[in-house]
């Protein structure tokens, strides 16, 4: 007996161990880049996002300064399907060479650019660029740690503020940026790589002599007589016919960090402590809640089986009570058996997807630097999936007796991805008609059609063959003939009020890591902790199981042997509990005003939550599936 909380406690160690290796490690994923002094440096410019639209717009949707070409950078299905969209850009950085006060470019605003500008400042649209595969990032200081630093993806477009003795509320852009690039020298061979990229914007109403022409300079910002822009006192407002003029600022400042490790400013955490707390404390609660349960589930049954097993004589046999009375009606197969195999087949599907894109990132193949790699990875690990999803649902039809395996594997392969499909569908027609470069272009839409009914379905049905030519899954106990009556049951038993209960245990094991997940995905920051989102999940998988095999065996010991649906929903109902969560995480943490965006949101998390259903549903099911197959077979059946 003392060997369990040794092994407990050494399964715990052996966790925190491996979360914490793998929150902060990751592969590079593409080769260093080696510049020497007077390279060009190619900078490149991103979407524009916000977090209070949802929507993002491509960069040159603004009428900032224009290259003299705009090519498009080659993006992969990931990048495509986050709306990213990346082109060239007329900065141009020499390395080592730094700049001061170059000027990019003249404009004078009409109406129609005025209001694109006032527009995106109103809802808070960011900038972002990149430089040699790394994303520009704003510094903010951290309020308990001088030397620390978080740092927020790009530069707002400009600000909302009032001139002295004024209570009007005017806009101002950002139209002075002072980069910061950090590089690593070798000064061996005096070559040199780029470990980081800042940027601080200024609003600056600059100034000069005479008429404007090429060769003008300005009084406000001039390299010759060391003037340089350091603050933002004289802000360069926007309105119609206004004069605008861009220009920027290039420092190169060398560090001490080495290009293998330039990310790890980036990926740390700004509430580290809270997380850490935070997951330590739900991994303990819920892993000696589910040890006690184990304990308690092993002790009961152990005294059942023996008691049952003891059992001689007929009267005695007619006098049991419990689960055991169920023997010949407990694998007779359930109302809409064929809905059931697909869903357990579609949910087989799901888990092996997330279980081997959360082992991949955990042990840093995912790297950050590779933009899109994740959600590519996890949609052709979907379809390839498709063949585990086949096999499962035509063996589980199999046992059902069911004879057309054909139409049970077109079922797997088509109703979840269309559900899905449908919704991404009207969700991309709001964005389109938004203008947003978040709208899937229809050649990807293809791609995605392409990749689903030539790959996926197709590997349904050679799984779905290879499944159903398997031979059926034995049950331990004979079925009778006639089903036995369920008596009145408890109020505590009725299904609606146990699913709702079961949901609850799995939903806390997560809750924690979801907000930090919910934050990353709709306020725009980094998330690379794999390594504790692979122990939730481990955690997920525990709690589903547990949860589902404790009601099961209350239910069975009532008599009631509809256990194949209630399985599924006891667990899966947790995605009730996580749609809810998302909706108080909306009103309380975004900021979200125009209704396409709320429309958005939700769709999204409808399709996050239907997705959750599935996976964790199939947990509940096969741990009950695998739970009353072992007690059917220990006991003694006259």
């Amino acid at each position: 007996m003392a060997r369990g909380p040794l092994v407990l406690l050494l399964w715990i160690s052996a966790c925190l161990f491996l979360s914490f290796r793998a929150s902060c490690f990751y592969l590079p994923g593409v080769a260093p880049q080696d510049f020497h002094k007077g390279d060009p440096l190619r900078v490149k410019v991103n979407k524009l996002t916000s977090i209070k639209t949802q929507l993002p717009y491509s960069y040159y949707s603004l009428p900032y300064c224009t290259p003299k070409q705009i090519f498009d950078s080659a993006e992969n299905l990931g990048e495509v399907l986050r709306g990213d969209r990346i082109e060239n850009s007329p900065f141009e950085f020499k390395m080592r060479e730094p700049e001061m006060c170059t000027i990019l470019c003249r404009k004078v605003l009409d109406a129609k650019m005025a209001k694109d500008f006032k527009e995106k400042i109103d809802d808070e649209y960011r900038v972002n660029m990149i430089l040699d595969n790394l994303p520009l990032v704003f510094p903010i200081q951290r309020n308990d740690q001088e030397s620390s630093f978080v740092y927020q993806h790009g530069f707002h477009v400009g600000l909302r503020g009032q001139y002295a003795g004024n209570k009007e509320e005017k806009h101002f852009i950002y139209n002075h940026l002072t980069f910061t690039v950090k590089i690593h020298k070798d000064p061996e061979t005096e070559l040199s790589r780029i470990v980081g990229f800042e940027v601080k914007p200024f609003s600056v109403k600059h100034a000069y002599e005479g008429s404007w022409t090429e060769t003008t300079r300005l009084t406000t910002c001039d390299p010759h007589a060391k003037r340089l822009v350091t603050n933002s006192e004289t802000p360069q407002e926007v309105e119609e016919k206004n004069e605008i003029i861009f220009t920027y600022d290039v420092e190169y400042l060398e560090s001490d960090v080495k290009w293998a490790s330039r990310w790890d400013t980036y990926l740390l955490m700004a509430d580290d402590q809270i997380h850490w707390f935070s997951i330590v404390n739900s991994l303990m609660i819920v892993l000696f809640l589910s040890g006690m349960v184990a304990m308690i589930m092993l002790r009961t049954l152990y005294r059942d089986i023996s008691k049952y097993n003891q059992l001689e004589t007929q009267e005695e046999a007619q006098e049991e009570t419990g689960w055991k009375l169920v023997h010949g009606d407990v694998f007779r197969p359930p109302l809409k058996s064929d809905l059931l195999c697909v869903y357990v087949g579609t949910g087989v599907q799901f888990f092996g997807m997330s279980l081997v894109t959360i082992i991949f990132a955990a042990l840093g193949f995912l790297s950050p630097s590779n933009r899109g790699g994740l959600m590519t990875a996890m949609l052709l690990l979907w379809v390839f999936m498709g063949l585990f999803a086949g096999y499962t649902s035509s063996r589980l039809y199999r046992m059902f007796k069911g004879t057309e395996w054909k139409k049970i594997s077109l079922k797997t392969a088509i109703m979840f991805p269309a559900t899905i499909f449908s919704i991404f569908f009207v969700l991309n027609a709001l964005i389109w008609g938004e203008k947003s470069s978040g709208a899937v272009p229809f050649g990807t839409m293809f791609a995605l059609v392409f990749l689903w009914f030539c790959i996926s379905v197709p590997l349904v049905f050679v799984g779905g063959y290879v499944g159903f030519k398997k031979p059926a899954i034995e049950d331990p106990v004979k079925t009778n003939k006639i089903p036995r009556q369920i008596p009145e049951q408890a109020w505590y038993m009725n299904p609606t009020f146990s699913i709702l209960i079961g949901g609850i245990l799995p939903f806390g094991a997560v809750f924690i890591e979801l907000f930090f997940i919910l934050t990353s995905i709709w306020l725009h920051q980094f998330y690379y902790i794999f390594g504790f989102l692979f122990i939730v999940f481990l955690i997920l998988i525990v709690t589903c199981a547990e949860i589902t095999v404790v009601l099961c065996y209350f239910q069975l010991c009532s008599e009631d042997y509809h256990w194949w649906w209630r399985s599924y929903l006891t667990s899966g109902s947790s995605a009730l509990y996580l749609f809810l969560y998302a909706a108080f995480y909306f009103f309380t943490k975004l900021e979200i005003t125009k209704p396409v965006s709320g429309m958005l949101y939700f769709g999204y998390m409808l399709i996050g939550s239907y997705s959750f259903f599935v996976l964790t549903g199939t947990i509940g099911f096969y741990a009950c599936f695998w739970f009353t197959r072992l007690i059917y077979s220990s006991v003694k059946i006259d």
